[in-house]
């Protein structure tokens, strides 16, 4: 997408050019009160619409496929699924059904002592993130790693191999096609998957299979990218523990007004720590742009040095950290990631209750939605009908961040907006 340059109004801001939506940079400001008072309004751009309501758990990730199913999913914790399908305004159910969400063996095991997550490859453990591609596959990210509630404190186990793993469904038969799980040397037990993008291009790889690249934002361990080959299920790491990716540390953010530190029931004061979150990929396929959640700063690297697989190359790690490219600050912690067909990259802004916009072309963050109902946008999906979907579970108020003490109020919602001059799903790397 092509900006114009900016052009004067009469209404104490300046206006992008036509080839964006029609609102002011400074539109989140109006006029009240018989002395005419500056106000901050609290929206800009489209129109934010309510399209489901969560009354029985908070959702994180979202897909939208094709046909216009709406998938979501919960991280485990006392929930009776991790994985389900929007099936009215207000209801979900377990998919594709409530035994696949269900390991026999229960969520998590101990062994000398030390918790692990549950290793079974057959049965949902958490799911953390989905996604759509054109062929009606579902893609699962389970990360193999719940949350564990007891004595009124909470804990998260250790991966086990097996938990961890990238599962395809496919969505005519609503049935698990294929399973790929990961090494104990890529995904290690102390991991955390938190995003997916694909390209499944047939030149990105030799095997000719396409390629997924997973998030591993990690705050206990080694944050960065594991790359699969979707032909033949080799998996590898890169820029783990690359400074673009690690946690940013002290950083105190503020939720709706709030100056916020994480109060851990059990633990002194401490800063909210997350790594390598958000991530998305050009519009062909060329570049990842991806950041921490605790920083302002956005990166980038050319897709071809993690395409690269270190076992292969001596100098693959080398050239992947030589050719990290910071692109400056964006206005403000994002969380998810997401991209259209005209190349906008799309960030979760918690902290503004808004989406901001990056632009290759322009090299810019500009504004695409900001509205007070969007207490922490967690994840979106741009949708086949030219909608942009995203996850609201006022996250800042659970109570593993407030002292055991649950602020959240129901419903959770997935709201939705028009994406800007037509805009829709990138179908170029399928």
């Amino acid at each position: 997408m092509k900006l114009n340059i900016f052009v004067a109004t009469s209404s104490f801001g300046w206006a992008l050019g036509q080839s964006y939506f029609p609102v002011t940079l400074n539109s989140t400001f109006d006029i009240a009160g018989p002395r005419n008072i500056r106000i901050d309004t609290g929206k800009y751009g489209p129109a934010v619409e309510e399209y489901h309501y969560f009354y029985d758990q908070w959702p994180i990730g979202l897909a939208v496929s094709k046909t216009g199913r709406v998938f979501t999913c919960y991280t485990r914790g006392t929930y009776a699924y991790t994985l389900g399908e929007v099936i009215s305004e207000t209801a979900e159910i377990a998919y594709p059904s409530l035994e696949v969400n269900t390991p026999p063996q229960g969520l998590y095991n101990t062994s000398n002592g030390v918790t692990f997550g549950s290793n079974d490859v057959s049965h949902f453990v958490s799911v953390q993130a989905l996604y759509v591609t054109p062929d009606d596959t579902l893609w699962v990210l389970d990360t193999g790693r719940p949350t564990i509630n007891q004595s009124q404190s909470v804990s998260m186990p250790y991966a086990a191999p097996g938990g961890p793993k990238l599962v395809a469904i496919d969505l005519t038969a609503n049935s698990i096609s294929k399973t790929y799980t990961l090494p104990p040397t890529v995904h290690y037990p102390d991991s955390y998957m938190n995003d997916l993008r694909f390209d499944l291009r047939p030149n990105v790889t030799e095997s000719g299979g396409g390629i997924a690249y997973i998030v591993d934002s990690s705050n206990e361990g080694r944050t960065g990218f594991i790359m699969i080959d979707l032909a033949t299920g080799e998996s590898w790491r890169q820029l783990s523990q690359h400074p673009s990716t690690r946690v940013v540390s002290e950083d105190v953010p503020s939720y709706n007004g709030i100056p916020f530190y994480t109060r851990q029931k059990g633990h002194p004061l401490g800063f909210q720590e997350e790594g390598l979150d958000g991530a998305e990929l050009d519009q062909y396929g060329e570049v990842m742009y991806y950041s921490a959640l605790t920083t302002d700063y956005l990166y980038s690297i050319e897709t071809r040095y993690l395409r690269v697989n270190p076992e292969g190359d001596p100098l693959a790690n080398k050239n992947a950290f030589d050719n990290v490219k910071n692109l400056g600050q964006r206005g403000g912690n994002a969380n998810g990631f997401t991209g259209d067909s005209l190349g906008n990259v799309y960030m979760l802004m918690p902290e503004h209750n808004a989406i901001y916009i990056y632009n290759y072309s322009t090299h810019l963050t500009t504004p695409y939605i900001r509205d007070p109902r969007m207490v922490w946008p967690d994840s979106a999906n741009v949708g086949w009908d030219g909608y942009l979907y995203f996850t609201i579970n006022q996250l800042p108020y659970q109570p593993d961040w407030n002292n055991g003490v649950d602020g959240r109020v129901y419903p959770g919602l997935i709201l939705r907006s028009k994406l800007p001059d037509g805009a829709s799903k990138n179908t170029l790397l399928m």
